[in-house]
């Protein structure tokens, strides 16, 4: 079973940002197209931006242009630099394989309120 931990989270006013943290394990990090992902009461998990071993990246139309996700190899962690925060932004966060693949963590809650 695979850890992967998020952090970062937090509460912020509309218009604020936010840098979350995954850190996974290195045979993960470095194989995989990783991603980040969220979830709340009422919708589906939805996957929010991906980033592959080389650098490439994607993002859901809802996000893109605000958030950006990023990698630091020596550290094997994935980040997600989120600005211009809005209300429908809030969520619980997780980061996975692009595909989901491994087990989930607990994830790291955003609000974003005013």
């Amino acid at each position: 079973q695979v850890q992967l931990v998020e952090s970062g989270g937090g509460l912020v006013q509309p218009g604020g940002s936010l840098r979350l943290s995954c850190a996974a394990p290195w045979r993960i990090f470095s194989n995989n197209v990783m991603a980040w992902y969220r979830q709340t009461p009422t919708k589906e998990r939805e996957l929010v931006a991906t980033i592959s071993s080389g650098g490439r990246t994607n993002y859901a139309d809802s996000v893109k242009g605000r958030f950006t996700i990023s990698r630091v190899t020596p550290k094997n962690t994935v980040y997600l630099q989120m600005r211009s925060l809005q209300p429908e932004d809030t969520a619980v966060y997780y980061c996975n394989t692009a595909s989901g693949s491994v087990d989930w963590g607990q994830g790291t809650q955003v609000t974003v309120s005013s």
